[in-house]
């Protein structure tokens, strides 16, 4: 593993990432994973898809800045900024330098599905990528009980959405404002963003998850249908709001195979 690299400065804030590789070859498929966290904590350390190296994939788990550091879009920004910088780099440290594959869990979650359906929307990219924008292309998104329409989960979870207890408050300018910022709040929900160019989709959404409903899950599925795009739901029985059982088993194969279809890779 090498950590620490740096791939951008946003306002004096060195953003890093931790690259994981194969221990020999090269040319290896991209993998990038998104930690959760509320988008008030979290960190790229241990990214629990790391067993991807061991079948030849590489892996880059990124940072982003904390809504006590920026708020929506940021966040968004700093992502896509990692993925131009990674795709500039495939060269130096061996992997493809086509379009990777992204992944996260909850508040990262939500990033890799903003990532996959804003690549090709000019009001959603960082200042000074215009230029970059091809590097932006996702091959697939992987999702992990991340929000997909913050204006639904208002309505069915106004106790949680519109309060401290939900990360998303000071990520959608609660703490600044007092309330949601009804703008941000849709121009931030995934689902409502999608459309012929949104790349495959896997969710994985616990049955029992109190903190985001599945109806989360289902809103951004039926969306994708909606729009003939590829989507798949796992509901994972007796899961809650995370837990190991999503990266092992059955739940783990269904990711690799996933990614092994879209990188045109044999099973």
């Amino acid at each position: 593993m090498i950590p620490d690299l740096v791939f951008h400065v946003a306002d004096g804030i060195p953003l890093k990432l931790d690259l994981y590789l194969p221990s020999v070859g090269r040319d290896f498929p991209l993998v990038v994973w998104i930690h959760g966290g509320g988008w008030r904590e979290g960190s790229k350390q241990k990214p629990p898809v790391r067993r991807l190296v061991e079948e030849g994939f590489a892996l880059a788990s990124i940072s982003y800045r904390l809504t006590h550091q920026a708020i929506f879009p940021h966040q968004l920004y700093d992502c896509q900024r990692a993925l131009v910088w990674l795709r500039s780099k495939s060269g130096e440290y061996g992997y493809q330098s086509a379009p990777p594959a992204v992944v996260g869990c909850s508040a990262g979650g939500t990033l890799a599905m903003l990532l996959g359906c804003t690549s090709r929307r000019a009001l959603y990219l960082a200042p000074g990528l215009g230029a970059c924008s091809s590097s932006l292309e996702v091959r697939c998104v992987v999702n992990y009980f991340g929000p997909s329409d913050f204006v639904l989960r208002g309505k069915t979870q106004a106790e949680i959405a519109y309060t401290e207890r939900s990360g998303s408050f000071g990520w959608l300018g609660g703490r600044i404002h007092g309330h949601v910022d009804a703008e941000l709040e849709q121009a931030a929900s995934p689902a409502l963003l999608v459309d012929q160019h949104m790349p495959p989709l896997l969710l994985f959404h616990g049955d029992c998850d109190e903190l985001v409903l599945m109806d989360q899950a289902e809103a951004i599925e039926a969306a994708c249908r909606l729009a003939s795009r590829e989507v798949h739901l796992v509901r994972v029985s007796g899961a809650g709001h995370g837990g190991g059982q999503f990266f092992w088993g059955q739940n783990y194969q269904t990711l690799r195979q996933f990614l092994m279809r879209h990188f045109n890779l044999g099973q």
